[in-house]
């Protein structure tokens, strides 16, 4: 072993391996609900897992009704049957047993034996059927229950608070949420295996009993070890799964990286491959080293209960010969007996299996259940207070919000006056608060302190669902999505058809048309690399896609926030000059920038500055050294200079009176 293994190794033993911590910083652990996971399963029990059990069975049961009715049904009633089946089956291998076992010649054995040989094989017809077609409605309702867990946290989580969003441990605990969409649907599977197993153990401890009462006992004996071991290694596997997650999910991350279409040409110019490579390798091993140690932990778990498990069968099968040797069970009962431990031990081994296995998915379920749960506690309210039909203005008053977690107010006591119709300015240094005052204004955050009035009604009062219906939003990080670029201009109002009339009318109007028919297959060409016909346009041509998206979404208000930020002066200009063709058609425009000379044409301008109102007015108003602070103005000629020759004045602007920038 060379030193850098060695040295993994004992960072895999005594804590984060080197990797770990170079990358990231510190030991990947999945943290949320950690505890309560661990002690769960270190108190669960036998005694626990019989008394959960139906809890946890409802919840199966819940879901596949709710996924398919019919096929849940068809799983109840098949199952059921084969039950029944399986229980008579026994009885008539008994008469079988008697008949044939019975004195006299064997012609005449065979012939009394003939009716019972018969139902035992219509019996075992009918057991097979039940068994197909149960498998096949399990089959039917894993997949659905899996949609319908699935749709139900995600329908939840899309109507949380935007805080909730932006919270870390509502973050982890959807990460955890997730794998319980798929546990619902493999506990469908395992819940229809405990109900099979239970109804064949049922009958067969049943025959037991009527044969002789000492039998049942040693049935369960010979499940006991198989118990142990299934719950034994349940509890390594959750704990090890829950310490390793995290880890597993960085080291395909390190994979994906070496793939990735961004960072290819880093990759190739910077040399990073070797490195990564060298990295997935030593975290891959220590993931290795971990299924290593509960490859053992098994071996060595196993080797005990099938220790415990063979003694056990071995008493049994001694104590049935003793009651033969005595002359208390007749050979025909011995058996059906035999036939009905037989049948029994394999009905309580998988038993015992498959209610661990829903023990164990049971967990992450719950983990579900808990997001719901959360995702209901922190939901946008509905209903509330109607908006007016015309809002004359939106008002803020004095409006204060801090993030959570931050020191110091993004915003503090804000006073500002949107009128109806004009074009309102909200410039400022970068963190001033102009991101936070548009979240404020668009109702997904709620101030601290203050209202903010849509004509008289606070966002805090109003129905947030009428609210964000009439704001429009063009952010500097707009969501690029891989869709066609059809459905990237319509999804703005995605509830309405996306029909040629309205995508193109709105294309034309935020100047998108000319995007559209540059691309392959017009409105209906994929604007995403990396699946068949895949597109990849420009920062540029995806400022006027989001801005047609704008347009097609209408709304009483539009709002946006820095859409130039990574654009050239020239494409910088052409936004403005469609953002303002935009504002032109009677709506109330708010324009969040630091681009100071894009504010020129707005009917009024605020000035924040560490989260207040520091200045407001008319552009012209506030360049005027008699009637403005100067705070506007000092920040407009600093900006200004950027764009001078030497030699230029200072004072002078490189933009004209039409706000157009000047040719050098």
């Amino acid at each position: 072993m060379t030193r850098t293994s060695a040295t993994a190794t004992a960072a895999a033993t005594d804590g984060p391996s080197a990797s770990e911590r170079l990358l990231f910083g510190g030991e990947l652990t999945y943290d949320h609900g950690w505890g309560a996971h661990d002690g769960a399963w270190l108190k669960l029990g036998l005694r626990a897992m019989a008394g959960s059990l139906p809890r946890q069975v409802a919840v199966a049961v819940r879901l596949a009704r709710e996924a398919d009715p019919r096929a849940f049904a068809t799983v109840a009633l098949s199952e059921i049957t084969r039950g029944v089946a399986q229980a008579v089956s026994l009885v008539a291998v008994n008469a079988l047993l008697v008949e044939l076992l019975a004195p006299g010649d064997i012609t005449g054995r065979l012939r009394a034996a003939l009716p019972s040989l018969v139902l035992v094989a219509v019996l075992a017809v009918i057991g097979s059927a039940c068994r197909s077609a149960s498998s096949a409605a399990t089959g039917i309702l894993e997949p659905k229950a899996q949609r319908v867990a699935t749709e139900r946290y995600l329908g939840l989580v899309a109507r949380v608070e935007l805080e909730a969003i932006e919270d870390d441990a509502f973050h982890k605990l959807m990460d955890s949420a997730q794998w319980g969409a798929d546990s619902a649907r493999r506990m469908v599977g395992y819940c229809t295996s405990v109900v099979t197993s239970a109804i064949s153990l049922v009958a067969a401890a049943g025959v037991l009993t009527v044969l002789h009462p000492v039998l049942l006992p040693l049935l369960m004996l010979m499940a006991l070890p198989n118990a142990w071991g299934s719950l034994t290694m349940a509890r390594h596997r959750y704990i090890s799964w829950h310490r390793f997650v995290q880890h597993v999910r960085a080291a395909k991350l390190i994979g994906q990286l070496l793939i990735n279409q961004q960072a290819a040409a880093e990759i190739r110019v910077h040399g990073v491959a070797p490195f990564l490579l060298r990295h997935f390798r030593r975290m891959a091993e220590t993931s290795e080293r971990e299924q290593t140690r509960l490859s053992w932990t098994g071996a060595r778990t196993h080797v005990v209960a099938d220790a415990a498990r063979g003694a056990a069968t071995l008493a049994t099968y001694g104590a049935l010969g003793l009651l033969l040797w005595d002359g208390r069970m007749g050979l025909a009962v011995a058996g059906t007996a035999v036939l009905a431990i037989r049948s029994g031990a394999a009905s309580i081994t998988d038993l015992v299996l498959r209610v661990t296995d829903v023990q164990e998915e049971a967990l992450f379920v719950a983990d579900l259940q808990t997001l719901c749960e959360e995702a209901a506690r922190r939901a946008i309210p509905s209903g509330g207070r109607d908006l007016p039909d015309t809002v004359d203005e939106i008002r803020f008053e004095k409006v204060s919000f801090t993030y959570p977690g931050a020191d110091t107010p993004s915003l503090h006591e804000v006073d500002l006056v949107i009128p109806r119709g004009r074009t309102v300015a909200v410039v400022g240094r970068n963190g001033s608060g102009k991101s936070t005052l548009v979240r404020l204004l668009s109702g997904v955050r709620l101030p601290d302190s203050g209202r903010v009035l849509w004509g008289g009604v606070s966002t805090a009062e109003a129905d947030r669902a009428q609210v964000f219906d009439r704001v429009a939003m063009v952010a500097q990080d707009f969501y690029r999505w891989p869709f066609t670029a059809r459905v990237n201009i319509g999804i703005g109002r995605s509830a309405v058809p996306m029909d040629d009339v309205s995508i193109t009318a709105a294309a034309v109007h935020a100047g998108a048309d000319e995007v559209v028919e540059k691309l392959p297959r017009g409105l209906d060409s994929l604007l995403a690399r990396g699946y068949k016909g895949g597109q990849e346009i420009s920062g540029g041509q995806w400022q006027k896609i989001g801005l047609a998206r704008a347009r097609h979404r209408g709304g009483a208000l539009l709002i946006v926030d820095e859409p130039t930020s990574a654009l050239d002066p020239a494409a910088e200009q052409r936004v403005f000059d469609q953002i303002h063709r935009l504002a032109g058609s009677g709506r109330t425009t708010v324009l969040i920038t630091h681009r100071l000379h894009s504010v020129r044409n707005a009917d009024l301008v605020y000035v924040l500055d560490g989260g207040r109102v520091v200045e407001h007015g008319t552009f012209d108003a506030l360049m005027d050294p008699a009637t403005g602070t100067g705070v506007f103005r000092e920040m407009y000629e600093l900006q200004a200079r950027q764009f001078l020759r030497p030699g230029v004045p200072a004072q002078a602007s490189p933009f004209d009176a039409a706000g157009e920038e000047r040719s050098p």
